[in-house]
């Protein structure tokens, strides 16, 4: 039984359910009230300099943060990050999506604390909730600008190369972001990583072997050692006095001293 097993076990009764609506229905709120009244709400956004000064409320105000600006690619967002949460709480279940949000929050709050100054996004713990709806469901179909269909698992690959070049462009604090933001992943599906790479590992050492054992060669003659390979029109034999399956061309078939068990033995 894993530890999340466990926590499930003791803790799986103080879920929250559709805790994706919940998210979204908090950015709808806060998006049409400053639609309508700019200014009236504060900013939301999480700034550990001000979180120290005692504006606590930042640590959770920052996930109602609407994503964009434009109403038509707003509710688009919406619909998408519903799609995915709603999917990945079907598949796990309430306790383990909570779970997986929590991991992303916690670890987005503890990596913006090294840079105070600069507000922190909730677009990592959305984009980690991508993640994870790309690992589960690889072939779901996305159509990009409603034509173009593309599978969710290439999305995810474009993803997976942004966040290493801006791990190895960035200083050590884009580093940590970005380890930051992927941690609830790599928590959550490291072990699948891992046994998939090892799988992988194993299918390519097969490979590597039936590639070999076609390329060997059937017959070789234990005298000159010659093959069929280097002498197609050959006529291999096997001689039927020797000890074991001994192979001779045809020159040496009947020029050859006959192999015996002793022979053999003190060959080898």
């Amino acid at each position: 039984m894993t530890l999340l097993d466990k926590l499930q076990r003791r803790f799986g009764h103080w879920a929250v359910p559709n805790v994706t609506v919940g998210l979204i229905l908090g950015q709808v709120f806060v998006y049409m009230v400053e639609t309508a009244q700019p200014g009236r709400i504060p900013n939301l956004a999480l700034i550990p300099a001000l979180v120290f000064q005692g504006e606590f409320w930042r640590l959770f105000s920052f996930v109602f943060e609407p994503p964009v600006t434009h109403p038509i690619w707003a509710l688009l967002f919406w619909y998408v990050f519903y799609l995915m949460g709603s999917a990945l709480e079907h598949t796990w279940g309430a306790f383990r999506y909570n779970m997986y949000l929590l991991l992303g929050w916690a670890a987005t709050v503890g990596a913006s604390l090294l840079a105070p100054e600069s507000p922190a996004s909730v677009g990592f713990l959305q984009g980690s909730v991508f993640l994870a709806f790309a690992w589960l469901y690889p072939e779901f179909v996305f159509y990009i600008f409603f034509i173009l269909p593309v599978k969710v698992k290439w999305l995810a690959l474009l993803a997976w190369i942004g966040y290493l070049l801006a791990f190895l462009a960035g200083d050590w604090v884009d580093k940590v972001l970005i380890v930051a933001s992927v941690a609830n992943f790599f928590v959550f599906f490291g072990k699948s990583i891992a046994l998939r790479v090892r799988a992988g590992r194993r299918r390519m050492a097969a490979q590597s072997d039936r590639i070999r054992s076609q390329d060997k060669a059937r017959h070789q003659c234990r005298m000159c050692g010659i093959t069929e390979r280097t002498h197609p029109n050959e006529d291999f034999r096997y001689c039927s006095k020797c000890e074991g399956t001994q192979c001779y061309c045809s020159a040496h078939l009947r020029n050859h001293e006959h192999i015996t068990a002793d022979r053999e033995a003190d060959r080898q």
